[in-house]
């Protein structure tokens, strides 16, 4: 099996800066005279794992790391299609921070950060306690718009589960997947553009047209998209022909004409075609900055504009926002997007506040998915800070027509990135 040791992936990746000493922060009140300054990291994902992880990792001990995040635990969205697809356990997709706290001096704060004073440059946490700050680093991935969906609610993602969050969702999807009637019908309804992780969607469908191939052979699986066209769509499109051939049909909004209603107590989908019933559904509603960063002020209208150069909020210089929630142009909203843009960020941050190296902005990201056993696909592309936005520098995407080996080799490829990656975010 093809690996990614941790000293290729952070090539890949463009990994600037130099290893350093531990970070043993200091967790009370403001930086001041003679104090060291203070970085406070929100959200442990992809991007604000990373970022307290390079921060402390990479200061020397001269900068305090603070990260909030809620959860003890923290579940990936990526990979989280490969559990459906009954190619990964759930725990597999599980990490616990304890590697930032006692690997890096990282103190991480198990609270929600419920406002942003950006004036005094302090957090404000659901506790009631405030953390101040000299840098604020915002990743908090996204929000969902559920009136975008007519008839979808928080309520009723119950019934139909979107998924598109860190947490269990997805094995309700599973849950309900496993358990339609024989010949039943699973119904996908993708969100529209820009949402996280935009060949997502159409893995989800693989995997669980993977798993009901196995165990539902004569399921249905009816794609009512909300846009004309999709990431990797021939790939996808060629896959579930050669692998799941009249189990998979794709409806764009063309043809649908809209999502008209949906009804979890019935189980139906209503657009102007037709009303599509569901023994199971899955359905994704568009997505906005988690409200924290509307809290912040860093954003217009549903995303979070950056500096390209050091990914720096264009509302307030003291404040950096990663990943999902940001605008980041010609990069796709992913965990490899995250992580790439935190250590550009974190190399920023350590320049400004001791006065080390800043590396000129070099940006990554592959998005691999898997269409069925040994059979994965990827689009990727590196990228640089223009003046404006973050351009693309060069791009791939994997061919029609290649044969197994090659499909194979990329699935493994994938694999290796999912442990580099993890453990570059909580190792």
């Amino acid at each position: 099996m093809t690996k990614i040791n941790r000293r290729q992936f952070s090539a890949l990746l463009g990994t600037t800066a130099a290893a350093g000493a531990l970070a043993m922060p200091n967790v009370t009140g403001a930086a001041s005279h003679g104090a060291k300054p203070k970085v406070v990291v929100i959200g442990g994902g992809a991007g604000g794992a990373t970022a307290a992880r390079y921060i402390a990792k990479d200061s020397k001990g001269e900068i305090d790391v603070i990260l909030i995040e809620p959860s003890k635990r923290y579940y990936t969205c990526f990979f989280s299609n490969l559990y459906l697809g009954d190619f990964r356990e759930y725990a597999s997709i599980g990490h616990g921070y304890d590697g930032l706290a006692n690997n890096h001096g990282v103190n991480v704060v198990h609270d929600w950060a419920a406002s942003v004073d950006g004036a005094n440059k302090k957090v404000i946490l659901a506790s009631g306690a405030s953390i101040s700050y000299d840098k604020l680093v915002i990743s908090p991935g996204i929000d969902m718009k559920y009136d975008s969906v007519p008839g979808y609610s928080v309520e009723a993602q119950s019934k139909m589960p979107h998924g598109w969050k860190s947490g269990t969702q997805v094995q309700a999807i599973k849950h309900r997947v496993a358990n339609m009637p024989e010949g039943g019908t699973f119904v996908m309804v993708p969100p529209p553009n820009p949402f996280r992780c935009p060949p997502g969607p159409y893995e989800r469908v693989s995997m669980i047209a993977n798993y009901l191939k196995k165990n539902n052979p004569t399921a249905k699986i009816i794609i009512l998209d909300t846009k004309p066209k999709f990431s990797k769509q021939g790939l996808f499109e060629d896959g579930w022909q050669r692998h799941y051939d009249g189990m998979i049909e794709w409806i764009s909004s063309e043809v649908h004409g809209g999502i008209k209603n949906v009804n979890p107590d019935t189980m139906e989908i209503e657009t102007d075609l037709d009303t599509f019933k569901a023994d199971a559904a899955s359905v994704v509603p568009a997505q906005k900055a988690g409200a924290i960063a509307m809290n912040a002020g860093v954003t217009d209208g549903d995303w979070a504009p950056i500096m390209p150069a050091t990914m720096a909020s264009k509302a307030d210089p003291n404040i950096y926002v990663l990943g999902d929630a940001s605008v980041a142009k010609s990069m796709p909203k992913s965990g490899f997007s995250a992580n790439s843009q935190a250590k550009v960020a974190a190399n920023a941050i350590r320049g400004e506040l001791t006065g080390s190296k800043v590396f000129e902005a070099r940006f990554a990201n592959t998005c691999w998915s898997l269409i069925s056993d040994n059979d994965g696909v990827k689009v990727g592309a590196s990228y640089k800070a223009g003046a404006e936005k973050i351009d693309v520098v060069d791009k791939f995407i994997s061919k029609n027509g290649e044969d197994e080996a090659t499909r194979k080799a990329t699935y493994e490829e994938s694999e290796g990135w999912y442990s580099g990656i993890t453990a570059d975010m909580f190792s």
